[in-house]
């Protein structure tokens, strides 16, 4: 299983749609990613916590389509996000199945958004697209997103290079790993 998070298909032409121009390339070279990472590992399942699409059908939502049918054999299971608008029927289309809510795989919850109450099991979201800042001795900075690991949740990187980042507070015992260009690296 392949595990990622806030793919955000869709989202440039939805900002593009809004007057505010925002390159076609950031939807294709999030796809062309997500294709070597599929190639490399060999999963039998993409799973993704949320946020696989940004809004409604557009033009890259399409582009998932045409890249999708170069892995006909691959699940695809999607738990929705905040941004999960498509219908039932367009999901469908895109052989893409759907939780609404979470899917759980003990020990494992994985989730959109952290919860608010813990049980026995530790949950793997996304939704903040988490990043940390390195700090340099002549005050450069560098800002990496992070897959970010608490006692009872785990929140993965936002996958498209077209989010923000948001800095989590941490807590005692907290671990990250910044994402860089040739490795992830714990912090």
């Amino acid at each position: 299983m392949l595990i990622i998070s806030d793919l955000h298909m869709g989202k440039a032409a939805h900002f593009r749609k809004a007057g505010i121009q925002v390159p076609a390339t950031v939807t294709e070279s999030d796809l062309d990613k997500l294709g070597r990472l599929i190639e490399k590992y060999n999963p039998e399942i993409l799973l993704v916590t949320g946020d696989m699409f940004h809004s409604d059908m557009n033009t890259e939502v399409q582009a998932f389509s045409a890249w999708r049918s170069a892995f006909p054999d691959l699940r695809v299971i999607l738990i929705k996000g905040n941004h999960d608008l498509l219908s039932t029927d367009e999901y469908t289309d895109l052989q893409v199945e759907i939780c609404p809510k979470e899917l759980l795989c003990f020990p494992f919850r994985f989730v959109h958004d952290q919860p608010k109450v813990f049980d026995e099991y530790y949950n793997i979201t996304g939704h903040i697209h988490p990043g940390i800042t390195i700090y340099g001795r002549a005050r450069q900075q560098l800002k990496l997103a992070c897959f970010y690991f608490g006692k009872t949740c785990a929140i993965l990187p936002a996958f498209s290079l077209f989010t923000g980042l948001s800095k989590i507070r941490s807590e005692e015992g907290d671990k990250f790993y910044a994402i860089t260009p040739e490795k992830v690296v714990a912090v």
